[in-house]
């Protein structure tokens, strides 16, 4: 196990490139299987999840063959013949479930032990379970691992309402459904922009799929999917999170690319601190030029209120983020409340700020309050998961002292390289083992 050692105090100044988005590179792995002929990915990030899940492709038949220096991957799935996947492999990653789509639709079976991922809170599969249900399989939980089988195939169902807008599960169906015979109509489908990618690249390969980007999608099951080449799309959490990093050690920054929606959602929590940006139209870059005249400040609507910054399903802010804005919020002049409505366990970790000298009040599991600017302390910390992790590395780029932070591999899982592009970005960060 390896550790971040960070001396405080030094601003961020430069240019960061954005790699591609974790969160819509994971499925359009998974998605690759779907293709009768080889399927290519680029600007795939080179994180732990990532290579986890080529892992796990390489062990299904498929063939896999990476080229780290181009950030690309080549998977042929002609060789596609085993669906049973390893317990110790799935037990990393959260998105292993999502192979459990393509195989029934490939190979009418898969048997997923119980995957793993952050322990931001309770992430139940009962989602995928009934849409993949409901398109004709059946799921067996009684052996310890996941067993799904559609000995017939998969078919359609005309009317799907998914039980939560969850992204992943909404990814498994939609793949399991472009397969499937007849037409499947699905309601409250998660419109994130990596679904889109997804649903964006199914299409490439010959899916027929209407209403992309929407909650309601209409997809029409084909006999069989070609190989395309695809390109997953910005990372908006590193963008927002290098953001932070910048604006709470008092410096500046230039990202790119970013895509447009991405950061009209995300302009207004930022904007509650005082950060505000200009984007390049036509090449995506995002320029931050340093905080305005007093410093950063809680921005308030309502004199007299205190002002709240709240996470939830797309279009509102997303929860990834929120980690990331609470550090930020120590460094800016004023009270704000920030209200997690999505993981009970994703504000943990702001004990851990406390310890710093923040000064926060953990209301419940979904609440707490920040009065900031408060000057941090170095501390000894531990990453519980990708998001909290980041944000201890930013407060720890703000905090007076050196600051150590155990477990830097479950940084590693969501943001490639970290330090080396800290440091490019003037970081007095290492890594120890």
């Amino acid at each position: 196990m390896s550790k971040f050692v960070i001396e405080g105090g030094h601003p961020l100044h430069g240019r960061h490139a954005t790699p591609g988005n974790k969160n819509a590179a994971l499925p359009m792995l998974a998605a690759s299987l779907l293709a009768s002929t080889p399927v290519r990915i680029r600007n795939l990030p080179l994180i732990r999840d990532v290579v986890a899940m080529l892992n796990l492709i390489g062990m299904t038949g498929a063939r896999v063959s990476l080229d780290r220096e181009a950030h690309e991957v080549e998977i042929d799935p002609s060789g596609l013949c085993n669906a049973k996947l390893p317990p110790d492999i799935c037990a990393r990653i959260r998105t292993s479930i999502l192979f459990a789509g393509p195989l029934l639709a490939r190979l009418r079976h898969a048997e997923i032990p119980p995957p793993g991922g952050d322990a931001i809170g309770r992430r139940p599969l009962d989602a995928h379970f009934a849409g993949l249900r409901a398109l004709g399989a059946s799921v067996d939980v009684s052996s310890g691992a996941y067993v799904f089988d559609a000995p017939g195939g998969l078919r359609a169902v005309p009317h799907l309402v998914l039980e939560e807008a969850s992204v992943t599960a909404s990814e498994n169906i939609v793949m399991a459904a472009v397969l499937a015979k007849g037409t499947t109509e699905l309601f409250n489908v998660a419109c994130e922009p990596h679904v889109q990618n997804l649903c964006r690249m199914l299409q490439d390969m010959g899916a027929d799929i209407s209403g992309v980007g929407t909650n309601r999608l209409l997809v029409r099951g084909v006999e069989s999917l070609r190989g395309t080449v695809a390109t997953v799309w910005p990372d908006a959490i590193e963008t927002a999170s290098y953001l932070a990093a910048a604006a709470a050690t008092g410096g500046s920054i230039e990202i790119g690319p970013t895509l447009e929606e991405d950061f009209e959602v995300l302009r207004r929590p930022f904007a509650r601190f005082g950060v505000s940006w200009t984007r390049d139209p036509d090449t995506g870059l995002l320029r931050y030029g340093g905080a305005p005249e007093g410093g950063l400040r809680v921005e308030t609507e309502t004199p007299g209120q205190i002002p709240k910054v709240e996470d939830g399903i797309w279009p509102a802010v997303p929860s990834d983020v929120l980690s990331a804005l609470i550090v930020l919020a120590t460094q800016a002049d004023g009270l704000v409340l920030f209200f997690e409505k999505m993981f009970e366990s994703r504000l943990y970790f702001v004990d851990r700020l406390i310890d710093m000298g923040a000064s926060i009040v953990h209301c419940d599991p979904h609440r707490i309050v920040v009065r900031g600017p408060t000057r941090l302390q170095a501390s000894h910390l531990h990453s519980p998961d990708i998001r909290a992790g980041m944000a201890m590395v930013i407060a720890g780029l703000c905090a007076d002292g050196t600051t150590v932070i155990d477990n830097a591999e479950s940084v590693d899982r969501g943001y490639e390289d970290l330090e080396s592009k800290l440091r490019a970005l003037g970081a007095e960060i290492r890594r120890e083992n």
